[in-house]
């Protein structure tokens, strides 16, 4: 493994001074970004009784206009700005509260969670007690899970079961690896004894797994005020020695997964659709044969673009500053040497600079993958984020071969599909290279998008061919 820089501890690459955007966010594909809090917000925290003049006679929160049209065009958030009145009643705050307009007309129930800017999370349309909530929960559960199953098969056995708001469950994240299952509550509402226990039975009837296991979101703890989980299994079938890691497959590939590392709840399965692109598009565009196939996975993680492209290429090199990614990215490629034409090699460097050394060295590539983390946070971060964006294509592009392939991602929801396409226009502008859009990409199937709903839609791909 070739070292020409300083290990560095972030798993993903992160811009230098002079061009850095806002301190990265972390992903998934989650890149999860439904259940993240919007930032930017000067409110303040909502305590557990209303300061307001006017409060409901029971329990239950008034929202202004602006929130109950958002509610009403079919948003789930309530932002705690935008609160009139908040009676939750003595003792501990609920975890469900009624909402109603500022008329006392009743919008619906919602997830309570006092110390977050998204201080309301709507679950259902009509007032709704605990027993009625755990009921609906566990029946949008097992239909999340149902919209999934025909995704899973002997050639992928892992993907997203639950995706929050996009599954109606505001803050619930479920991801499978192989036998494992790996939950997050990542809001105060749900951390209830009757949620966790209804989730845990409803993937242990559905699934069947060896252990399910809670993992923490340490950003999300501190931005929602959430305490710690319990360490034990929510379930496993071997509760001496529960299992916390596994070996999965994507799209025929293996690749390991341990609950006690790694990014988010593991692994960046919301690519799993895109990996397959870059390969195929790699081969269709004739980049494979032997007298081309050099490929580059810039922050290639635990190496999902790399071990998908060394199904094609000749040669296949993956940069990542984290050194334990690529500890894992070389175990992955060990277990998949028979399945793959490439050699393959890891770089532990920053992304910034060893493109920036390499295309003034005169490196060319003709596949190049730009994957990096979210650069921008809140909104007003996308400015220093597009310059990074920016950076990196610009030093993509000029190590591009003519006729070579540029796949591109951002998963900041901040980032739209214009802001992201005009930086990489500007990117090939300064370099004096054409690029020709072949195809707009998204998460997979498992991370879907609902149109009410657009924080659901944060992972978006180019793959651009380079003229």
């Amino acid at each position: 493994m070739t070292k020409p820089h300083k290990p560095k501890t972030d798993t993903k690459q992160k811009a230098p001074k002079a061009t850095r955007p806002a301190a990265p966010l972390d992903r998934n594909h989650e890149k999860s970004a439904p259940a993240r809090r919007s930032e930017g917000r000067d409110s303040p925290r909502i305590l557990y009784s209303a300061a307001a003049e006017k409060r409901p006679a029971s329990p239950g929160a008034r929202i202004n206009r602006r929130a109950a049209d958002r509610l009403r065009a079919g948003h789930l958030w309530v932002y705690a700005s935008d609160i009139e009145s908040i009676e939750t009643g003595t003792g501990d705050p609920p975890a469900l509260l009624p909402v109603a307009d500022s008329r006392g007309l009743l919008l619906g129930t919602a997830l309570f969670s006092p110390a977050s800017q998204i201080a309301l999370r709507l679950v259902a349309r009509e007032a709704m007690d605990e027993p009625d909530w755990l009921k609906l929960l566990e029946a949008r559960l097992r239909a999340a899970i149902g919209r999934r199953k025909p995704l899973l098969n002997e050639e992928t056995d892992a993907c997203r079961l639950c995706f929050s708001e996009a599954d109606e469950l505001p803050g619930l994240i479920a991801d499978k690896y192989g036998n494992l299952i790996i939950l997050q509550r990542l809001t105060q509402g749900l951390l209830s004894a009757g949620v966790r226990d209804t989730c845990a039975r409803v993937l242990r009837e559905e699934l069947n797994p060896e252990s399910i296991l809670e993992r923490p979101d340490p950003r999300m703890r501190e931005l929602e005020g959430l305490a710690a989980p319990e360490l034990a299994p929510l379930w496993a079938a071997n509760p001496e020695t529960p299992t916390t890691s596994a070996q999965f497959r994507l799209n025929g590939l293996q690749f390991h997964f341990d609950a006690n590392a790694g990014q988010k709840t593991g692994a960046f399965l919301d690519q799993r659709a895109n990996y397959t692109a870059a390969r195929d598009w790699a081969k269709t565009l004739g980049l494979a044969g032997k007298e081309r196939g050099r490929a580059l996975d810039v922050c290639c993680y635990q190496g999902g673009f790399a071990m998908h492209l060394a199904q094609v290429c000749q040669r296949v090199s993956g940069i990542d500053s984290s050194r334990a990614s690529l500890e894992v990215a070389e175990r992955n490629l060990e277990a998949n040497r028979a399945r793959l034409t490439a050699e393959v090699d890891w770089v532990e460097a920053d992304a910034f600079q060893i493109l920036r050394d390499w295309s003034d060295a005169g490196e060319r590539f003709d596949v190049i993958v730009l994957d990096p983390p979210a650069f921008a946070k809140t909104k007003r971060a996308v400015e220093g984020a597009l310059r990074g964006y920016k950076e990196l294509n610009l030093r993509a592009l000029r190590m591009a071969k003519p006729g070579g392939l540029l796949l591109t991602c951002s998963c900041s929801h901040h980032v739209g599909w214009a802001d992201l396409e005009g930086a990489v226009a500007s990117a090939a502008a300064d370099a004096r290279r054409r690029v020709r859009l072949l195809e707009r990409r998204g998460a997979a199937l498992d991370h879907p998008v609902v149109l009410n709903l657009p924080e659901t839609e944060y992972l978006k791909c180019l793959v651009l061919q380079v003229e």
